[in-house]
């Protein structure tokens, strides 16, 4: 199977790039052993494509931090349904802490119209997106302005939330993951999300489906005990089982911002999606399935 053995090889480099690539992990994503890993992962190393590490590989480049004009547009609709069903948990009077980011800017947006709220941001988008409602009081955290992510971080945004607590806390993520939680570029970042997250009767982590277990950097926020993932359509079931298994909730938000998932936490959907992947496969994959 040389064709076989070649495409395998070809995600294990990808799955490195975006930080997965441990032996016990890639054995059970291909279905094959973990003496054939290890050769793959020989291979490649000889190859020059990745390094080898303990117990696993690394991608020999880093994984690039996109700014946040960058990602503005990307997975749009994706982050709106997210935003939806977020500004739907909201009600008047409360006061919210929102994260820096583009789909915590697309929940800014969603918010203009809710009387008497109170909004600290610790990012310029949602600072941009409330400036000129009439309805939301605006607060920042002050710090030190990141230009990559354009959010506030460092010691005054953290001596700030040791004052404050919050009806809500809603948080973005480069990628997120049941075990570890929340991925960032810079450990700043993962610290500042870390402390706010304890800051909040409830929190949210609002995370589009190709952010779901990612680990493209080795800064990490670790979650509390209780919160929410909130996700869209496009999450895969197999990327959040493990978030369920650590009775994490989950959150799948349809284009208008509705839960699909049932009381169990499964994607009432899941049908339809699996079809719906088939008619855009083609003919030739349908006629495959069907043989």
């Amino acid at each position: 199977m040389p064709r076989d053995s070649e495409l395998r090889r070809e995600s294990i480099v990808a799955m490195a790039t975006n930080g997965l690539a441990n032996v016990d992990e890639l054995s059970a994503h291909f279905g094959v052993t973990a003496s054939t890993i290890r050769r793959d992962l020989a291979q490649l190393e000889r190859s020059g494509a990745l390094a080898r590490t303990y117990g696993g590989a690394m991608a020999l480049v880093a994984h690039p931090e996109s700014s946040l004009r960058q990602r503005v547009g990307e997975q749009f609709e994706a982050k709106r349904a997210i935003a939806r069903w977020a500004a739907s948990q909201i009600g008047a009077g409360e006061t919210l802490l929102l994260d820096a980011g583009t789909t915590t800017g697309a929940l800014a947006h969603e918010l203009h119209s809710v009387p008497a709220l109170t909004v600290v941001t610790t990012g310029m988008t949602a600072l941009q997106e409330l400036a000129v409602s009439d309805t939301v009081t605006v607060e920042c955290l002050g710090g030190v302005l990141r230009p990559k992510s354009l959010g506030f971080i460092g010691p005054l945004a953290e001596a700030a939330l040791e004052r404050r607590t919050f009806d809500r806390v809603f948080l973005g993520a480069d990628g997120v993951t049941a075990q570890e939680g929340i991925c960032e570029a810079d450990i700043r970042q993962t610290r500042l999300k870390e402390l706010m997250a304890r800051r909040g009767e409830r929190v949210y982590v609002l995370a589009h489906g190709s952010k779901i277990g990612r680990r493209p950097f080795h800064a990490w926020a670790p979650m509390p005990p209780q919160w929410t993932l909130v996700t869209d359509l496009s999450a895969r079931e197999a990327d959040l089982a493990p978030f369920h298994e650590r009775g994490v909730t989950v959150v799948i938000a349809d284009a208008n911002g509705v839960d699909v998932t049932d009381a169990n936490g499964v994607d009432v959907t899941s049908q339809e999606h699996a079809g719906r992947a088939r008619r855009a496969a083609g003919p030739t994959a349908a006629a495959g399935q069907a043989g």
